[in-house]
């Protein structure tokens, strides 16, 4: 599920705008500040980021330029009531992928929304690797030394989510929003369970371990253990 970031002060109409997201199929997690927003998008969890210019103490204009200097390359839609062309020009300029002015129509807004996804796909790269682990996000092909992995769709949406983050700790929070969702019963024997089916692939004998639990916090896919379990 496409996940999005909305970070809008005015928490009426971030209510409405996540409510009418979510009937769209959108999973949205809202934040009114920039100081909620900045380590929520910096986790790299989301698909997208929707970002209202007038936030207060810190601006959108703002944090989007700090966004961009960290690194962040998660697709940015800048709302704002600010539509002289000297603004448009300035939001783009600090690295916002697309400029909608308010009011807006909400029909409007999706097609921005779908562009900006579609656009992010076409540039994400073709494979994903992780010492001889690879992923083609296109295919869904897996291989693990040339050997293709035979993995469900579970096992392969959990895989694809710790190597965009590779390196990093992926928390069983993330996880169990991006690849779960809604189903959430038992949660915790359920993603154990999937896990170690994972790495029963993954990790087989005689290959160094890829897939690491670390302690407290979540896992990891990395070729070095750090601060594993």
């Amino acid at each position: 599920m496409t996940k999005i970031l909305l970070i809008e002060d005015d928490q009426k109409a971030a209510r409405l705008l996540k409510r009418g997201l979510q009937e769209e199929d959108f999973a949205v997690d809202a934040v009114h500040s920039a100081e909620e927003g900045e380590p929520a998008a910096l986790t790299g969890d989301y698909d997208l980021i929707v970002l209202d210019w007038m936030l207060p103490a810190k601006d959108g204009i703002t944090l989007c330029g700090e966004l961009r200097a960290r690194g962040l390359t998660t697709p940015i839609l800048m709302l704002t009531a600010r539509d002289g062309l000297g603004d448009r020009i300035a939001g783009l300029d600090t690295g916002a992928d697309d400029y909608l002015t308010k009011p807006f129509a909400f029909d409007e807004l999706l097609a921005r929304i779908r562009a900006l996804l579609r656009r992010s796909t076409l540039t994400q790269p073709p494979q994903l690797k992780v010492a001889d682990l690879t992923l083609e996000p296109q295919s869904h092909v897996v291989k693990r030394a040339g050997q293709v992995l035979d993995l469900t769709p579970k096992e392969y949406a959990i895989l694809e989510l710790l190597m965009r983050q590779a390196g990093h700790v992926v928390s069983r929070q993330q996880l169990a929003e991006r690849i779960w969702t809604a189903d959430l019963i038992a949660l915790d024997n359920l993603m154990d369970a999937h896990m170690r089916n994972l790495r029963r692939k993954v990790d087989p004998a005689g290959l160094p371990r890829l897939i690491h639990t670390v302690r407290g916090q979540g896992f990891r896919l990395a070729e070095t253990a750090d601060d594993d379990a």
